[in-house]
C-alpha cells in the first residue's frame, strides 16, 4: 500500500527539520536541545522556530509578543549561550564582551564610554599673501578715520586722558598661538638653518655647474629660444635630482658615522615605567580591506605588546569605514574571534562608522571627537602595519621624554610579499632607504615628514589644531584634503610643536604593493593629494621647511611630464636640426656665421655626470651595508647582484611610470575622478590583457619614438634605447615582474634578500601563522542564517526602535524584497541597511528559517550549509 504524505504533514516535517537544524547551530548540549525541542513543541503555533525564539525570550525575561520578531527577543539568550560567564567589573580585559542595554535592547559595547570633546577644523582663509595684505591693509584704512575723530575729541576736552584703544584689526587666530607648546621655537632652529642653507647652496651650485655644460651640448649653446627653454627644463629637474643626491650623501656619513645629536631617540627613554595617565590609543582606520591579514596583524602587534607587561597603558580601535556588506560582517566576526581568543574584550574596541566623510582622516577625527580625551597619545597603524611591543611602548616614553614633541615618525620596513616586483622594492626600500631618512631627518629636524601611519600623535595638540577644513574654491584641486599626512605635520609645526623621524627605531613594518599596477594606483591619490596641499605652499603660519614638503611632494609628480616635455623637445630641436637648413647669418651686417656646433664627447660627460647623481647613492648604500654587515641580505656578492639587478630595473620602469604620472597630473588639473579603492593586501599578479589595456600605447610610443629618432638621425638612437626600449617592452615587464613563481625563485638564487626575510621578525612569523590559522570569515548572509552570528550582529547594531511611519514602511519592504529575491538582488547600502538595525535583522532572520513558500532557494540552500568554522568556534 503506497503511503500519501499530505502537503500539510510535508510542512510539519519540514517546519521540525528546521528546528533540530536552528538548534543544531547553537552552542548547547544534546539534553539542552531536547529540553528546549520540546517546550517549543509545546506551544504548537504551527512555526517551531518562531516557539523556541519565544522559549529563548522568556529564559532571558522578555517579552516576544512586544516585538516585531520574536527572534529579537531572543537576542540576550542567544548571545549568553555564546559567552556564558560574564566579565566582572574589576576586569581591564576579559575573553568574553559585557552584555548590556540600550535602548531596551541587548547591547555589546564595541568602544568604551563616549568622551566627546570639540575638533573644530577652522578655514584656511585667504591663501594668496597678496590678497590677504591687500584686505588687512583695507580694514586699516576703514578704521582710520574713526581714531581721528577719536583723538580730535580727546584733545578738545580738558579732562584726564582715557585710555588709549587700539582698535587696529589683528590677524591673531588661536590655532596660530604657541604658547602652550613648551618648545615653539625648537633649540635646534640655529643648527637646522646652517644646514638647509648649505643644502640649498649645495643643490644651486651643482645645478648651475650642470646647466652650465649642457649649454655647451647645445648645437647654439642655447641662445636659441627652443634651447633655452630645453635648459630651462634641465635646470629645473636637474634642481630636483640634485636635492635627492645630497640627501643620500649625508644619509651616508651619518649612518658611517653612526650617530646624529640632534636624533629624538639621542638620549635613550630606557625602560621606565610608563606612567598611568600617559595612556595610548593605537588606532587602525580600515576600508574593505582583507580582513583576515588586518586582524592578523594587528594580533601579533596586540600580543607583542603584551608580552612587554605594558599593555595596560594601551587599548586598541578598528576604525571601519567599509562600504561592502560581506566585509563588514566578517569584520564583525573576526573582532570578536580576537577578543575571545586574545582575552581582548575591553581593550580591543572596533567601530564602524555609518556616515563616512573626509576618508582616512575623517575617520581619525571622528575617534578624536569621542574618545581622543581619554589618552595622551594615538599611534596610527596601515591596514597592512605591523609594529613590536618593544617599538611601541619606546615611542610612548620618548613622547614622555620630550614634552615639546608632537609627532614622531617611525621608518617603517618593507615586508612579507612574494612577487617579484614586491620583493624588489623591498629590497630597494631596506637597502637606499636609511640613507634618504636619515639624510631627511639631518635636514628637517624638528620639521619632519609624517606619513600618516606607524607613527604616535600627541593627542591634545592634535584635536585642537590639525582638524583639516576643505580647501577653498572648486575644481578637482578643492574639497576635503585627500593627502592628509603632510598638513598635520604642518599644522602640528605651526602650533610650536615638533615633528621628528625616529629612524633608527626598529620594530615597524608595513607592506609593498604587489605589482606595477596596484603601486600606480595608489600614485594617482597621492599624485592629486599632493598637488591640493600645495595649494597651501603660501598659507599663513607654515614653517618654511614644511613648505619645501608640499614643494617635494608636487614635485614627485610633476618632474613626470616636465621630463616627458623635456624628451619631447630634445626631440623636436633634433627634428629642427635634421630637417631645416641651419641659419648662419641671423641679423643684418653679421660679419662672420654662426655655426652650429655638436659635441657627442661633452654630451657623454654630462650624461656620466648625470647618472653618477642618480646611482651613487644606491652604491653607497651597499658600500654602507658591506662594511657594517651584509649577512642579511644573503653576503655582499648577493647584495651586489641585487643592486645590479635593480637598477636596470628601476631604469626601465622609469619612462613607464613618467608616462602615468604626466597622465595623473593632467587629469588631477582636467578635473578627472582619481577614486578611492584600498590597496590589496595580497600578492596579486597582473593578467597579460590587463596589461596590453594599461602598457599597449606605451609599447606603441616607444616603437614609434624609436623609429622617428632613427629615421632623423640614427646615431641618435643609441641615446633613446633606455626610453624607448623600456616602453617597447612594458607589457612583459609589468605582467612577469607581477609573477610570485618569479619572486620565490630569485629568493631562491639568494637575490633580494632582506634581514626580514633571512631571519623574519618574531611578530611577522606570527602575523603569517594567525593569517594562515583564520578561518573562512562569514559575511552577510551568514549574519542572517546563523543563529549565533546573527545575535552577535543585532547586539553590536544601534537599535531605532521610534522611528517615522514611511520609514517603518520602507523597513518592511526591504524585509519583503531580501526574503523573496534573495541575498543577490540587494546592493550593498541595502544589506548594510539590514545589518544596522537590530530589528530588521532579526525579522530577516526568523522568515528565513520560518520556511514560509516565498523564502528564497538561496536562503534555502545556506540553511542547509555546514556551519562556518569561524561561527562553531
Amino acid at each position: 500500500m503506497e503511503l500519501h504524505i499530505t502537503p500539510q504533514l510535508r510542512q510539519t516535517s519540514a517546519a521540525s527539520q528546521a528546528l533540530e537544524d536552528y538548534l543544531a547551530r547553537l552552542p548547547l548540549s544534546a539534553a539542552q536541545r531536547q529540553d528546549l525541542a520540546a517546550r517549543a513543541g509545546a506551544i504548537g503555533s504551527g512555526d517551531p522556530v518562531a516557539d523556541l525564539h519565544r522559549v529563548l525570550a522568556e529564559q532571558s525575561g522578555r517579552d516576544a509578543a512586544a516585538l516585531p520578531a520574536a527572534a529579537q527577543a531572543s537576542v540576550d539568550a542567544r548571545l549568553r549561550l555564546m559567552y556564558p560567564s560574564q566579565p566582572s567589573r574589576s576586569e581591564a580585559a576579559s575573553s568574553a564582551p559585557a552584555i548590556g542595554q540600550e535602548r531596551g535592547q541587548p547591547h555589546i559595547a564595541f568602544g568604551p564610554e563616549l568622551n566627546r570633546k570639540s575638533m573644530v577644523p577652522r578655514p584656511w582663509g585667504e591663501l594668496n599673501p597678496f590678497s590677504r595684505w591687500v584686505e588687512e591693509e583695507n580694514r586699516r584704512l576703514e578704521r582710520r578715520p574713526s581714531r581721528w575723530r577719536r583723538a580730535r575729541k580727546g584733545r578738545a576736552k580738558v579732562a584726564e586722558p582715557a585710555p588709549v584703544v587700539d582698535d587696529e584689526p589683528r590677524y591673531i587666530e588661536d590655532h596660530l598661538d604657541q604658547s602652550e607648546a613648551p618648545d615653539p621655537k625648537g633649540h635646534w632652529q640655529h643648527t637646522g638653518n646652517i644646514r638647509r642653507i648649505t643644502l640649498l647652496v649645495l643643490m644651486v651650485l651643482q645645478t648651475s655647474m650642470a646647466t652650465y655644460f649642457m649649454s655647451d651640448v647645445l648645437p647654439y649653446h642655447g641662445t636659441k629660444p627652443l634651447e633655452m627653454v630645453v635648459l630651462f627644463l634641465f635646470g629645473l629637474l636637474f634642481l630636483w635630482v640634485s636635492a635627492g643626491f645630497w640627501t643620500a650623501m649625508t644619509g651616508f656619513l651619518v649612518l658611517m658615522r653612526g650617530d646624529d645629536k640632534y636624533l629624538i631617540s639621542h638620549e635613550k627613554a630606557g625602560n621606565n615605567e610608563i606612567a598611568p595617565e600617559a595612556r595610548t590609543a593605537i588606532v587602525m582606520p580600515i576600508c574593505n580591506e582583507d580582513v583576515a591579514r588586518v586582524f592578523a596583524g594587528l594580533r601579533a602587534t596586540y600580543e607583542s605588546l603584551e608580552r612587554t607587561g605594558q599593555i595596560a597603558h594601551f587599548d586598541f580601535f578598528i576604525l571601519s569605514d567599509s562600504g561592502e556588506a560581506d566585509i563588514c560582517a566578517a569584520e564583525t566576526a573576526a573582532w570578536n574571534r580576537l577578543c575571545r581568543e586574545t582575552g581582548g574584550f575591553g581593550r580591543i574596541f572596533y567601530r564602524h562608522r555609518r556616515r563616512r566623510v573626509k576618508r582616512k582622516s575623517g575617520n581619525l577625527d571622528d575617534f578624536c571627537r569621542r574618545w581622543g580625551a581619554d589618552y595622551r597619545y594615538m599611534v596610527v597603524l596601515d591596514a597592512d602595519s605591523v609594529m613590536t611591543g618593544e617599538c611601541l611602548t619606546k615611542l610612548t616614553r620618548l613622547m614622555e621624554a620630550h614634552p615639546g614633541a608632537g609627532i614622531i615618525q617611525t621608518a617603517p620596513r618593507a615586508a612579507g610579499r612574494d612577487t617579484l616586483y614586491a620583493r624588489i622594492q623591498q629590497f630597494s626600500t631596506r637597502v637606499y632607504g636609511p640613507l634618504f631618512t636619515a639624510g631627511l631627518h639631518y635636514w628637517q629636524l624638528g620639521e619632519s615628514h609624517f606619513w600618516g601611519h606607524n607613527a604616535i600623535i600627541r593627542l591634545q595638540p592634535f584635536m585642537k589644531h590639525c582638524a583639516l577644513a576643505p580647501l577653498p574654491g572648486k575644481g578637482n584641486l578643492s574639497g576635503p584634503i585627500m593627502s592628509h599626512d603632510f598638513v598635520e605635520a604642518s599644522l602640528m609645526r605651526r602650533a610650536g610643536w615638533s615633528v621628528w623621524i625616529a629612524y633608527d627605531l626598529d620594530g615597524s613594518y608595513e607592506e609593498m604593493p604587489p605589482n606595477l599596477l596596484d603601486e600606480l594606483s595608489r600614485d594617482r591619490r597621492w599624485c592629486q593629494g599632493n598637488l591640493m596641499n600645495f595649494r597651501l605652499f603660501l598659507a599663513r603660519g607654515m614653517h618654511v621647511v614644511h613648505r619645501a614638503v608640499f614643494v617635494t611632494g608636487v614635485m614627485a609628480y610633476v618632474s613626470a611630464p616636465l621630463w616627458g616635455l623635456f624628451l619631447i623637445l630634445s626631440t623636436v630641436l633634433l627634428a629642427a636640426h635634421t630637417l631645416i637648413d641651419p641659419t648662419y647669418f641671423t641679423s643684418p651686417r653679421q660679419l662672420f656665421p654662426i655655426w652650429p656646433e655638436w659635441h657627442p664627447e661633452k654630451a657623454l660627460a654630462l650624461v656620466s655626470a648625470t647618472a653618477t647623481i642618480l646611482f651613487l647613492p644606491k652604491v653607497l648604500a651597499v658600500l654602507l651595508f658591506a662594511v657594517k654587515g651584509a649577512r642579511g641580505f644573503g653576503g655582499a656578492l648577493a647584495l651586489l647582484v641585487s643592486m645590479l639587478i635593480e637598477l636596470l630595473f628601476s631604469m626601465a620602469l622609469a619612462p613607464v611610470r613618467m608616462l602615468f604620472h604626466t597622465r595623473f597630473v593632467l587629469g588631477a588639473f582636467l578635473g578627472w575622478n582619481a577614486g578611492w579603492k584600498s590597496p590589496p593586501r595580497a600578492d596579486n599578479e597582473t593578467g597579460w590583457g590587463e596589461a596590453v589595456r594599461r602598457h599597449g600605447w606605451h609599447s606603441v610610443l616607444g616603437v614609434a619614438w624609436g623609429a622617428l629618432v632613427y629615421w632623423l638621425n640614427p646615431s641618435f638612437i643609441w641615446w633613446l634605447i633606455p626610453i624607448a626600449g623600456s616602453l617597447a617592452v612594458s607589457v612583459p615587464i609589468s605582467v612577469l615582474s607581477s609573477r610570485v613563481s618569479y619572486g620565490r625563485g630569485f629568493r631562491r638564487a639568494g637575490l633580494f634578500k632582506i634581514p626580514e626575510e633571512t631571519t623574519p621578525p618574531f611578530e611577522l612569523r606570527e602575523t603569517v601563522r594567525h593569517h594562515d590559522e583564520t578561518p573562512p570569515l562569514p559575511g552577510f548572509v551568514e549574519a542572517v542564517v546563523d543563529p549565533s552570528f546573527n545575535a552577535l550582529v543585532c547586539a553590536t547594531a544601534h537599535a531605532h526602535p521610534q522611528v517615522p511611519q514611511l520609514t517603518r514602511h520602507l523597513r518592511e519592504k526591504l524585509v519583503r524584497t531580501a526574503l523573496k529575491d534573495g541575498p543577490d538582488a540587494l546592493n550593498d547600502k541595502q544589506k548594510n541597511s539590514i545589518l544596522e538595525e537590530p530589528g530588521l535583522l532579526s525579522e530577516l532572520h526568523q522568515a528565513v528559517w520560518s520556511g514560509v513558500p516565498e523564502v528564497h532557494p538561496d536562503w534555502r540552500a545556506a540553511l542547509a550549509l555546514q556551519v562556518p568554522q569561524a561561527l562553531a568556534a
